[in-house]
């Protein structure tokens, strides 16, 4: 099929890294994909090579003037532009309309995945619009995941990898990845980690900058030692996840593919000015004990987004890793994404 997704990206790269995932993805099935974005830019570094499959567009009025294909994703209710719903009510038949959701472990969610939303009026009237919500369990959306990822995994040797980069790990060293938002727990994080041999890799941008001006030149503190990235391809992050033993990561990408690590990881969810973020990160820490060995994260996951003032305390080593192999264990018991958006569209034509 023809699949057109519909990405705008806001102010982080989280939106084209969750498109440009499954436009990858579906382009890898054998499915034909183009990708309309507002601002590309960051794929010069995400995705620098491109993927067979998959064309890139701008959005523009101009670019719009191509036909609609029998799916049209709109990827985080980006709202399409009125000339492509127009086109899309004349089309024969009318192409399948996904609103692809964020990713939540909420109740509603999962409520929500899958209902229709019938167009009454405005340029796409006569379509319906249907609610794909991703998720951790059988009755979402599922999570992204490429048919060939416990292969890749299985092959990869993390340590020749950092040497491939310029890294060294010490036999002694815990490797910790930091990709977040900027954070006033920062510093006592760093003080955290300095307590035990911590080879910590900081990726570019606001964490490059916390750390840089915490430790000063040396990068370093009592017996942790950091190392600043260059911005990375997206098969780079995964390699900065899989040769790590702890992630610290945020918003929705990264959030997912440390979960296909199965190494322990924290999220700094992205903050929302009325607070909807605590709840949803309450929903993922809960449904995750509940799943995972009754690991509580909430005391550490609270404290690291600043929604409580509690010590920064890790939980203990094995139990952490333990219960996150099991929640991936969980997770690759399901189908993932690009499959069940599959079938849902094709049911749907």
């Amino acid at each position: 099929m023809q699949w057109d997704v519909f990405c705008r990206v806001i102010d982080n790269f989280g939106d084209i890294g969750v498109c440009w995932r499954l436009a990858v993805d579906l382009a890898r099935r054998n499915e034909a994909v183009r990708l309309w974005v507002d601002d590309a830019s960051a794929l010069a570094w995400m995705a620098p090579g491109g993927a067979h499959g998959v064309t890139v567009s701008g959005w523009n009025a101009a670019a719009m003037d191509a036909a609609v294909g029998d799916v049209v994703v709109e990827a985080f209710g980006c709202e399409l532009p009125p000339e492509v719903i127009a086109r899309m009510a004349c089309r024969a038949p009318p192409p399948v309309w996904i609103n692809l959701e964020y990713l939540s472990a909420e109740t509603y969610a999962q409520r929500s995945h899958g209902l229709p939303s019938p167009q009454l009026s405005g340029h796409g009237t006569g379509l319906t619009k249907w609610f794909f919500y991703p998720g951790f369990s059988h009755g979402s959306g599922g999570l992204i995941r490429e048919t060939d990822l416990l292969q890749r995994q299985r092959a990869f040797d993390a340590n020749g990898w950092l040497r491939s980069i310029g890294v060294g790990r010490r036999p002694q060293d815990r490797v910790v990845s930091l990709f977040c938002y900027a954070n006033p727990r920062l510093p006592e994080l760093l003080d955290v980690l300095a307590a035990e041999p911590t080879l910590l890799l900081v990726t570019a941008g606001d964490a490059a900058r916390q750390v840089a001006a915490t430790l000063g030149a040396t990068l370093q503190r009592g017996a942790l030692r950091a190392e600043l990235l260059p911005l990375l391809t997206q098969a780079d992050y995964d390699h900065v996840l899989w040769a790590s033993d702890i992630n610290f990561v945020r918003g929705e990408d990264s959030f997912v593919r440390a979960q296909w690590a199965g190494r322990p990881f924290v999220w700094h969810i992205y903050p929302q000015q009325d607070g909807a973020h605590a709840a949803k990160l309450q929903a993922f820490c809960a449904l995750f004990a509940a799943t995972a060995g009754s690991l509580d994260v909430w005391p550490l996951w609270s404290a690291w987004n600043s929604l409580t003032a509690q010590p920064l305390q890790l939980p203990p080593a094995q139990a952490w890793r333990a219960a996150s192999e099991q929640w991936r264990a969980h997770l690759l018991a399901q189908t993932d994404l690009s499959s069940r958006l599959h079938d849902f569209v094709v049911e749907r034509r």
